[in-house]
């Protein structure tokens, strides 16, 4: 049975050089900008949520129009230099987020595409093995490794009984 192709691309050298090269740029911009948090530091300091963003929001208009009512020993110049960063990387991260869905489900069809040819692949050489034919074993005994499976006693399935009440009559 042929399979669907559900996916054909390529990418030029070109096209991959200019990726590659934009990816480059992408990081050296970011050279001393952004940091890698542990996960113990992300769980610390969690991520705010939508609700918590509209407070921050609001907070900022208020710290603007009642300038008399922020606090001395909160820096106002620092909070408005992180917002406003925060801002900037919140509207690319969402510009690379949509990137980075589109190149992972990209990817997810091509794997598809590629196991599954793989699989039409690995049959068509079984067969050929069993008929003998020259130079197929050893492709095939070297493929079969992948399809081994072990069974362990806990495994390994009984036939019911036909007086189990979960078997067809």
């Amino acid at each position: 049975m042929a399979l669907d192709n559900l996916i054909s691309v390529s990418f030029s050298k070109t096209d991959l050089e200019t990726i590659d090269k934009a990816i480059q740029d992408i990081q050296s911009v970011l050279i001393g900008k952004t940091i890698n948090l542990t996960p113990d530091q992300r769980q610390q300091y969690g991520r705010i949520a939508e609700q918590n963003k509209l407070f921050v929001n609001k907070a900022k208009t208020y710290m603007e129009q009642y300038t008399q009512y922020v606090p001395p020993f909160l820096d106002k110049a620092e909070f408005d230099k992180d917002y406003t960063a925060r801002e900037q990387i919140e509207q690319r991260l969402q510009q690379m987020d949509s990137l980075a869905e589109q190149l992972s489900d990209t990817k997810v069809l091509l794997d598809h595409d590629n196991y599954h040819n793989s699989i039409s692949f690995y049959r068509n050489i079984r067969f050929l093995s069993e008929e003998n034919v020259p130079g197929t074993n050893v492709i095939y005994d070297d493929m079969r490794q992948f399809f081994v499976t072990t069974q362990t006693p806990q495994q390994i399935q009984t036939p019911p009984s036909s007086t189990d009440p979960n078997t067809p009559s």
